[in-house]
């Protein structure tokens, strides 16, 4: 056998090799002879048939196993020789040049392979490098707007005079064709070309509507009407719509009441005490943004920093080839930027990991969808589901491939960058909340 390496650039190289009879021929006269023994063919006691019906039944075969057997062990002593395994770009492909082959035994065979490795990621992280690390300013009229956030959570809704923006309007509605009684509109869900009708609306009042006009949305105007959404087009949507009363929010009352279903009982007692947990508040929300943006920031400069040079030409035809024709070659160029960002940053995170021993365990996935399914419940209203039905509903998506896969990299991200938190210099500075929403 013949393995000649010829040497493109820094990131490619060509891999020729070149198979002779000799060094597939032993396996192939064993193949041929186990085929034999397990041949259970008419005429013949198993195992005695001719050897020469044997090649003529299974030659071609045996010969296409032994010698890409052959072939496979000289790529893999190849890539472990030239140390290539830590670098290579998937696999060898075969190249355009490549010869027709012929499979007939006792021929020699030429195999030529394009490889590819993207540059060594060599760096580390420590106190030199220097990240941003923004300090969110706690300004009054944010304490005032989390204040009436807060009040207005606690609110409740309550006999109203006149219809506002962000009122219920519990109305009858009817013509000829069709007829709904006691149907709750939200004013804010009425398309912005008809709002304006539907505001400083009192009870007992009468106005004509155009359902179709109003409601936009089939699927809501159905359940308004009280009707299948498949008989909306066989009504008429011109429509009487009187109002029965008005349901307005009101915020909650700043008082003692109030700070007690927010905080508990006697936890807070006063107006500053509660302007004090506003602050709070704000403080929780803003170090999120803040360690989110400083993860963004990290990223991109250890991305930068392990300047990682990839053979990009060979990296799409590897995804083309891998994914067995589900992408075309226009589909690949179309989203390849985004996957290259994400090749560079799954590199510089795995040497991160390398450098502080970090690893991503079992009990780190299963953490992560259970805080993902408390996240999710609470999305729908339910914040404090029980703990073995978020085991259970989190035991489901882990048994989802795609969901671990994302769980897994969630957790080497916090993982990685918890660490280059932890040691590298974070350059603190002050920043009022406008601004810093306004950062790229």
């Amino acid at each position: 056998m013949n393995v000649t390496k010829n040497q493109i650039d820094d990131l490619n190289l060509k891999l020729t090799v070149e198979i002779s009879h000799s060094d597939y021929e032993e396996s192939l006269h064993k193949r041929l002879n186990d085929y034999r023994k397990k041949a259970d063919i008419r005429g013949f006691r198993r195992g005695m048939a001719p050897l020469s019906l044997i090649q003529r039944l299974y030659g071609e075969q045996a010969l296409y196993d032994c010698v890409n057997r052959t072939l496979g062990q000289a790529l893999d002593d190849f890539v472990q020789t030239e140390g290539l395994a830590a670098t290579m770009v998937g696999e060898p492909l075969p190249a355009e040049e490549q010869p027709q082959i012929s499979w007939k035994a006792g021929d020699d065979f030429t195999f030529i392979f394009d490889i590819a490795c993207t540059s060594e990621v060599k760096f580390t992280v420590g106190k030199d490098d220097k990240i941003t690390y923004y300090d969110i300013e706690i300004e009054d009229k944010a304490v005032e707007a989390e204040k009436e956030r807060l009040l207005e959570q606690y609110g409740s809704m309550e006999e109203g005079e006149k219809s506002g923006e962000k009122d219920y309007i519990i109305a009858d509605i009817a013509n000829d064709s069709h007829k709904a009684e006691g149907v709750y509109v939200s004013v804010s869900n009425v398309s912005e070309a008809y709002r304006k009708k539907f505001i400083g609306l009192k009870a007992g009042k009468t106005i004509k509507v155009n359902v179709n006009e109003a409601f936009e949305n089939e699927t809501d105007r159905a359940a308004m009407l009280k009707l299948d959404k498949a008989k909306l087009a066989e009504i008429d949507p011109e429509f009487n719509f009187t109002v029965v009363n008005i349901k307005t929010f009101v915020p909650a009352k700043n008082e003692q009441a109030t700070w007690d279903k927010m905080f508990g009982e006697g936890k807070v007692t006063t107006e500053e005490e509660f302007l004090e947990k506003v602050k709070e508040n704000l403080k929780a929300e803003y170090t999120r943004e803040a360690n989110y943006r400083f993860g963004i920031d990290a990223r991109a400069y250890f991305v930068k920093k392990a300047d990682l040079q990839i053979p990009e030409a060979f990296m799409k035809r590897w995804i083309v080839y891998a994914n067995e024709g589900k992408f075309t070659n226009e589909q690949v160029d179309a989203e390849f930027p985004s996957f290259i960002e994400d090749f560079r940053w799954q590199q510089t995170r795995e040497a991160i990991m390398k450098q502080f021993d970090l690893k991503v365990t079992e009990d780190d996935i299963r953490e992560a969808a259970e805080n993902f399914v408390r996240y999710q419940y609470a999305m729908y209203g339910m914040p404090n589901v029980p703990e073995d039905m978020v085991k259970s509903s989190a035991s489901n998506v882990m048994a989802d491939d795609n969901q671990r896969r994302n769980l897994r990299e969630q957790c080497a991200d916090n993982k990685a960058l918890a660490a280059v938190h932890e040691n590298v210099t974070a350059k603190p500075k002050k920043i009022k909340l406008d601004k810093f929403r306004e950062l790229k």
